[in-house]
């Protein structure tokens, strides 16, 4: 089917046949040479805003209130958000977040003139980065420069295959998910999806039979959908039950192992082998609260100890913790 436009620009339709099809898909959206092509309801890749429309394309996340702890019966709902045409702006729903990273990491690439986060966490990032430069010590002893330089070459070591390191976050997070959620909320979330199910089926007829309005269909199909993706995601299927995450999260792990193996004499065991680690030891370093990388992991556990659901964050740190927490946690901080 021909994508729908959205906003002020268009591509001719031999143009735009070529690029939807050849496009890079993530989930129901995808990113062509020419275009992003997003989902509606129902069909994926439905709609279309060429990228000299489009200012910025992030993430969004609906997280329910034990999400961040990896406890409570709704998992977090990952959103994609395309801002285009000075302030119009479209979110899709993802069932799966490491698809909008993915989708976001392939944008930052390919396109560095768009930019992939929120004008709001832009204006945060810029503080927070300005808060952490004036906490470096000016003048670091030789054995702390030296630690940091090291630190950095394995931090773009990883940087340089960064999907080895996400898959090791997510399946990580997964099993902590998997592990602290009670076997009730099996029952609960069966409950959610039959109101889903529930949901689309009378706003299908409402819709049908021309009984209510536009407000009325929105509501019911955005219900449905809520109530879908956060129940499914927790019932049992064939690849969210034990097995099939204890073996995902142990592939993820051997294939860090195998990757860092490639790199003399590399400080993180592979359980805790991510950018964000060993970016975070860095700036223990930086700031004076360590100088070896022993003492910089060890400050690195104590601070993620310290962080738990009633703790409030900054965006960006956040995004860090949620990556890296779970696979100290998985492993006892050991």
């Amino acid at each position: 089917m021909k994508p729908v436009k959205l906003g002020k620009e268009s591509i001719d339709d031999s143009r735009l046949a070529a690029d939807k099809n050849a496009c890079r898909k993530f989930g129901p959206c995808g990113a062509g040479d020419l275009a992003v092509y997003l989902n509606g309801y129902f069909l994926d890749r439905h709609y279309y805003i060429p990228y000299r429309s489009i200012s910025r394309i992030y993430k969004r996340v609906a997280m329910s209130r034990g999400g961040f702890s990896g406890k409570g019966i709704f998992a977090s709902i990952p959103y994609l958000v395309v801002e285009y045409d000075g302030g119009l702006e479209k979110q899709c729903t993802f069932k799966h977040e490491n698809q909008v990273d993915d989708m976001i990491s392939y944008i930052r690439k390919t396109r560095p003139d768009i930019k992939t986060i929120s004008h709001d966490a832009e204006v945060r990032l810029a503080l927070r980065q300005k808060e952490r430069e004036s906490k470096k010590i000016k003048n670091l002893s030789g054995e702390a420069v030296k630690t940091i330089e090291e630190l950095e070459k394995q931090r773009n070591y990883l940087l340089d295959n960064e999907s080895i390191s996400r898959e090791l976050s997510l399946s990580s997070r997964r099993k902590r998910a998997f592990l602290t959620n009670s076997s009730s909320y099996g029952w609960v979330a069966l409950a959610i999806t039959l109101l889903g199910a529930a949901s689309l089926v009378y706003g299908i007829w409402s819709f049908a039979s021309g009984n209510g309005n536009f407000g009325i269909y929105f509501a019911l199909f955005g219900m449905a959908a809520i109530f879908f993706f956060s129940g499914v995601s927790v019932l049992p299927t064939a690849k969210n039950n034990r097995k099939s995450v204890m073996t995902r999260a142990d592939r993820a792990l051997e294939n860090m192992e195998k990757y860092i193996s490639g790199y003399p004499d590399f400080y993180l065991p592979a359980r805790y082998a991510h950018p964000a680690v060993l970016a975070r030891m860095i700036r223990t370093i930086e700031e004076g609260r360590a100088v070896s990388m022993d003492e910089a992991l060890d400050t690195v556990k104590n601070d993620l100890k310290k962080i738990n659901s009633d703790v409030t964050v900054e965006q960006d740190e956040y995004d860090e913790i949620v990556s890296i927490k779970p696979m100290f946690l998985n492993f006892d901080y050991s």
